[in-house]
């Protein structure tokens, strides 16, 4: 293999790795407002533990499965979900409106941006072995 494969296999991963880490943590953001009460809450509630579960399970398929699909998902994931903020911010989002400010807010919204600044040119780069 030659150097600059080792260089684009390289890149490739720490996308790769960059891309499930901030599902993770867009995840455990929402999994965490989930716990404190946002789960009782009509419609959101029960989006915030589906954007959870959906967030660990992509970082996983992702890096077990060296496809585009994944990462397609993930990009989907990413987008979504801060569109879906936007909206709870900006006009609310199924009766319920959101403030934009607050730790939480900030760590997933860093978290989402992470997701789709990686997962860009990874799709690009080519995502498989």
């Amino acid at each position: 293999m030659s150097p600059s494969d080792q260089a684009g296999r390289a890149t490739v991963e720490l996308l790769r790795t960059l891309v499930a880490t901030g599902l993770l943590m867009s995840a455990v953001v929402h999994l965490e407002l989930w716990a404190q009460g946002v789960r009782d809450v009509a419609v959101i509630g029960p989006l915030f533990l589906l954007n959870a579960v959906a967030g660990v399970v992509l970082a996983f398929v992702l890096l077990w499965w060296k496809h585009w699909l994944p990462v397609l998902g993930s990009l989907g994931f990413g987008v979504l979900t801060l569109v879906a903020f936007f909206l709870a911010v900006t006009i609310g989002l199924f009766g319920s409106e959101e403030v934009a400010v607050g730790v939480p807010q900030l760590l997933a919204g860093i978290a989402e941006g992470v997701v789709i600044v990686a997962a860009v040119p990874l799709l690009l780069l080519g995502s498989h072995d």
